[in-house]
């Protein structure tokens, strides 16, 4: 993947079974199989929450597609699994289910997914999830340690709000709830606490509402808070691994070993307060076991850092002042998109920001208001039309190929950042086990302490 900012690919799946994937379906083809559902209150105009809605205050349903669809409808006096819950107040959300498991012996399924017509020869649903949610189901902002994301919305809508890893120190990250390869942010990004968090006010945020039939590019380490926005939807997603992803790998074991040795300690009997459930069942607390990178992973992150940079020194000299050449996406589809509230774009102004490596026919996702969905009027949105020719005829498919990134060399990492996500509006009485690994399994500090063990360093 070359792309380095957000963008929406149009036309690209209308050949796949998949687009028939609705949760009626679903449910036909997962006939009595239960899954897991995380069940959370919806927020109203006057109950908005300052704070994130983590999967450790939710409450977890097992139950049927069947039965999520039954209590969808909002019949009184419902019984079975969804009993407990009024759907006036709670959504549903069956996140981060994996085909491998949840169709294990319906495996020819895998094929309706083609991620391949991406540039990812091979690439189908057995490296996919499944996403089923009601209206108001969200995942709290996070950003994803390893690779970037391809995302296909089948049912229904979502939106998406997406800020760039450079604006991370505004976001405030933590790795208390802890989840392997995800970074919570402790602001609620849809109604931010400024005088708790009041760097957040810098971060620029990028707001898309992504529609069925289109998908979702996602670059390596930009954050994302994602809500469902109608009754019903369903997506598919697959994490694409990158080479950068190596030191990744090896600042997660740090910060995996230190969570674990600090939180355990405190109190080895109450996980659910700091371990998220998705690990639940797969967290060891030896520490021995929680270093998973070996030498060969700290072998391969040093010998694709030397030769990344030595590329890029090669590239410096052949280039002797000219542009290096960028890579053409061809996408024979325009796509028409409006933004709405302050940040209205003519067509022409628009067109010339998508120039580059995306294409005139390929729409970035550009940012918008800095104020969230509830203090604006409006949001940058892709309209919800089909993507379709004049003639209402389907054009050609993008193949993209993969090419390396190169990793930055900036180390904007500096104590007083770090310090500056801790600022709150009142005075703390004690440091607790959390402040002191929010500093310590910081994504800036561990950067910096993987690379020292990749280079044979000590402190």
């Amino acid at each position: 993947m070359s792309l380095h900012q957000p963008a929406i690919f149009c036309n690209m799946v209308f050949d796949w079974p998949a687009r028939h994937w609705t949760a009626k379906h679903l449910s036909e083809v997962l006939h009595g199989k239960q899954i897991r559902f995380r069940m959370g209150m919806k927020s109203t105009d006057t109950g908005r929450t300052t704070v994130p809605q983590f999967e450790t205050t939710c409450g977890y349903v097992e139950a049927t597609i069947e039965e999520f669809l039954a209590w969808n409808c909002d019949h009184s006096g419902i019984s079975g699994p969804f009993r407990d819950y009024d759907h006036s107040e709670f959504w549903a959300y069956a996140d981060y289910k994996y085909f491998v498991r949840l169709f294990e012996d319906k495996t020819d399924i895998f094929q309706d997914v083609i991620w391949s017509d991406f540039g990812f020869p091979g690439r189908n649903g057995r490296e996919s999830t499944l996403w089923i949610g009601s209206l108001g189901a969200h995942t709290p902002c996070h950003l994803d340690s390893y690779g970037c994301n391809l995302v296909f919305q089948v049912q229904g809508r979502k939106r998406w709000h997406l800020f760039p890893p450079e604006d991370t120190r505004f976001l405030y990250p933590t790795r208390i709830p802890y989840e392997e390869s995800s970074v919570f942010s402790k602001v609620s990004v849809v109604n931010p606490d400024l005088k708790r968090f009041p760097q957040f006010q810098k971060a620029r945020r990028h707001v898309v509402t992504l529609s069925p039939g289109q998908v979702l590019f996602v670059p390596r380490h930009w954050w994302h808070y994602v809500e469902c926005i109608d009754p019903v939807t369903v997506s598919i997603n697959s994490w694409i691994e990158l080479e950068e992803d190596h030191q990744a790998r090896v600042e997660e074991a740090i910060t995996r070993m230190l969570v674990c040795a600090l939180k355990s300690a405190e109190d080895p009997h109450n996980t659910r307060a700091w371990l998220n459930p998705t690990e639940v069942g797969h967290f060891w607390f030896s520490s021995w076991q929680l270093v998973s990178c070996d030498k060969s992973t700290l072998a391969r992150t040093f010998v694709f850092q030397f030769m990344t940079s030595k590329v890029v020194e090669t590239q410096e000299l052949k280039t002797n002042g000219e542009d290096m050449k960028k890579n053409e996406l061809n996408v024979h589809h325009l796509m028409e998109v409006e933004q709405t509230g302050s940040q209205n774009l003519p067509l022409e102004t628009v067109k010339q920001e998508a120039a580059g490596p995306f294409g005139p026919d390929l729409l970035p996702v550009l940012p918008s208001s800095e104020k969230p969905p509830s203090e604006r009027g409006g949001i940058f949105e892709n309209d919800d039309k089909d993507c379709v020719g004049k003639g209402g005829e389907h054009f050609g498919k993008l193949h993209c190929t993969k090419r390396q990134r190169r990793m930055s060399k900036s180390e904007n990492a500096t104590v007083g950042q770090i310090a500056s996500n801790h600022a709150t509006a009142h005075c703390q009485t004690f440091i607790s086990t959390d402040d002191v690994l929010d500093c310590v399994v910081n994504p800036q500090v561990t950067k910096i302490v993987a690379q020292l063990l990749i280079q044979g360093r000590s402190l």
